[in-house]
C-alpha cells in the first residue's frame, strides 16, 4: 500500500489538507478571520508595550488565543495526525528495509545537438522535502531552484568551484538554507527574507522581517575563485558558514 514514491503520499495530504481548509473558511470564514485579526491586534500592541505588565499579557495572550484556535481548526488537526502516520509509516519502513549505500555515477552529458549538451542537475525543483549535496565529491555546477517547504544544505567543501564568479541561487517558501564554503573562496550575498534569521559568518541579524541584505567580502572582485549566493525566503533562516 505504502510502496509508491513519497511525494505522491505527500502530495495527497496537501491536497486533502488543503481541501479540508477550504471548506472549514467557507462554513467558518467570517468567524475565524475575525478571531485572527484580533489576536494579531494583540500581539501587535501588546509586543510594542512589552515592557510592562499589560503589554506582556496582550502578547502572550495573543500568541495562545491564536495558538488554541489553530489548534480547533479541523485542516490543522489533520495535517497533525498525517504527519504523525506518515512518520509511524516511515519508521515501519527503515526498520523493514536496511539502508544501502550506492556510490553516485555521475550521468555523462546527452548531446541535443551540434553545440548544445544537456547535463543533470545537483538538485531540483521540489514542493516539499529536504535537499543537499552528496555526502561524496561531486562535479560542481551553478545552482539555480525554487522550493515550497524543506530545508536546503550545499557544502562546497566536497567540490572543486572553477575559476571566476559560481552561483548559487534559491527561492524558497519555507524552510532554512544553509551554505557551508571553503576558506579559501571569495563571498557575495544577496538575501531577501519576509521573516526570519540571517548568520553570514559572524554577522547574525535576529528576528529578521521583510528585509533585504547584501555582503560580499572585501578581496571578493579580485579572487580567482568567487560564489554569488542569492537567497529568497518567505519563512526560513538563512546560515553562511566558512568549513
Amino acid at each position: 500500500m505504502f510502496s509508491g514514491k513519497k511525494t505522491d503520499l505527500i502530495s495527497w495530504l496537501l491536497l486533502i489538507g488543503l481541501f479540508l481548509l477550504i471548506l472549514e473558511l467557507i462554513f467558518r470564514g467570517g468567524e475565524l478571520i475575525f478571531v485572527f485579526a484580533v489576536m494579531a491586534g494583540c500581539i501587535y500592541v501588546g509586543g510594542k508595550r512589552r515592557t510592562r505588565t499589560f503589554g506582556k499579557l496582550l502578547y502572550w495572550g495573543g500568541w495562545f488565543g491564536a495558538a488554541i484556535t489553530l489548534l480547533n481548526m479541523m485542516a490543522f488537526k489533520f495535517v497533525l495526525v498525517a504527519i504523525l502516520i506518515y512518520l509511524l509509516i516511515q519508521v515501519y519502513q527503515n526498520k523493514k528495509r536496511p539502508t544501502t549505500i550506492k556510490p553516485e555515477i555521475k550521468e555523462p552529458e546527452s548531446r541535443l545537438s551540434e553545440s548544445l549538451f544537456i547535463k543533470k542537475n545537483l538538485f531540483k525543483n521540489v514542493l516539499y522535502g529536504p535537499q543537499q549535496t552528496p555526502d561524496q565529491v561531486y562535479e560542481w555546477e551553478d545552482i539555480n531552484i525554487q522550493c515550497g517547504i524543506g530545508d536546503t544544505v550545499i557544502d562546497l567543501s566536497n567540490t572543486v568551484l572553477p575559476e571566476g564568479e559560481s552561483v548559487i541561487t534559491i527561492r524558497n517558501i519555507i524552510g532554512n538554507i544553509k551554505i557551508l564554503i571553503p576558506y579559501e573562496v571569495a563571498v557575495s550575498v544577496h538575501h531577501s527574507v519576509l521573516a526570519g534569521n540571517a548568520t553570514i559568518f559572524d554577522i547574525h541579524e535576529p528576528k529578521v522581517f521583510n528585509q533585504l541584505f547584501s555582503y560580499h567580502t572585501d578581496n571578493y572582485y579580485e579572487a580567482t575563485q568567487r560564489i554569488k549566493i542569492i537567497t529568497t525566503v518567505a519563512v526560513g533562516d538563512l546560515e553562511v558558514k566558512r568549513t
